[in-house]
């Protein structure tokens, strides 16, 4: 099994995954609201965040895999890029926990992981394939025709589209609105509702153990907050339980981004105790 580390920016990550692609455990410590007063992630409170969450982090998704180092045959972990005191909380205790276990270290490009980030879980794809990368400072497609490489077709001239969004989103003070939701149990749950977040754009055919009504009805449990579905395809039962639901709205996949603007607009404006702003879509 390969015990792996991130911590590339705010997020403290760990993860147990088999040799053939199987997630035994994934733990994710966000930083986000710790970050949220200064409209974006301040690099030096990220990295102490990460040196007092590491440790836990780590015997977290050990406990959550049922394994221990000893059924660990490999240790993997983020080496760029990404925010350089952040990156070296996580090489650090990577080479560490390496050295000691006298286990091989294996550093993993950070865009590479986002490349072939869906070949992993129960539902992998295979390549080749076309990946579309719109991470924080880079956006670009790639083509791949195996896990262990791919060629970028394309990428932006200047800025990336997420830190360009960003930072639109900080000049016109707006905070993470809508959050979309694609995966589904306690952690995602749990990583949705700690952005407080005015909407929540729900995808009913959620990755996990539950479909995306089951999540939303988790999150509404601990906060009213209105919920949009979208779905590729809803047949008449899926109708039925999204009605009884009482949605905020319901958009069909593929999505028509204007009209989906337009949908979070009114919900956005509908609502009585925050002031109406523009949707700022803040993805998982």
């Amino acid at each position: 099994m390969i015990f792996a580390l991130e911590t590339s920016c705010d997020d403290t990550c760990a993860a147990v995954v088999t040799g053939d692609g199987e997630i035994r455990s994934n733990v994710i410590a966000s930083q986000g609201l710790l970050h949220a007063r200064y409209g974006g992630v301040v690099p030096e409170i990220a990295a102490r965040h990460h040196l007092e969450l590491i440790d836990a982090v780590t015997c977290d998704a050990l406990e959550r895999a049922g394994a221990g180092f000893e059924q660990i045959d490999t240790v993997a972990v983020t080496r760029s890029p990404g925010l350089i005191g952040a990156l070296l909380v996580g090489l650090s205790s990577a080479k560490a926990l390496a050295a000691v276990r006298h286990l091989p270290l294996t550093p993993v490009d950070h865009l590479h992981g986002h490349v072939v980030a869906s070949t992993l879980g129960p539902n992998p794809i295979e390549p080749p394939y076309l990946a579309l990368v719109a991470s924080g400072g880079h956006t670009f497609l790639a083509r791949v025709d195996e896990p262990g490489a791919y060629v970028v077709l394309g990428q932006t001239l200047d800025d990336a589209a997420g830190r360009a969004f960003a930072t639109g989103g900080r000049l016109r003070r707006l905070g993470y609105q809508v959050v979309a939701v694609a995966r589904s149990g306690p952690q995602a749950i749990e990583h949705a509702l700690s952005r407080h977040p005015q909407v929540v754009l729900m995808d009913i055919q959620l990755q996990g153990t539950m479909d995306g009504i089951d999540a939303a009805r988790h999150i509404q449990a601990s906060a009213p907050i209105p919920v949009v579905y979208m779905s590729a395809n809803a047949d008449a039962t899926t109708v039925e339980r999204i009605q009884a639901a009482q949605p905020a709205g319901f958009v069909p996949k593929p999505i028509h981004f204007p009209t989906l603007h337009a949908l979070l607009q009114r919900v956005l404006s509908g609502r009585q105790d925050r002031p109406p702003r523009r949707p700022c879509i803040a993805l998982p």
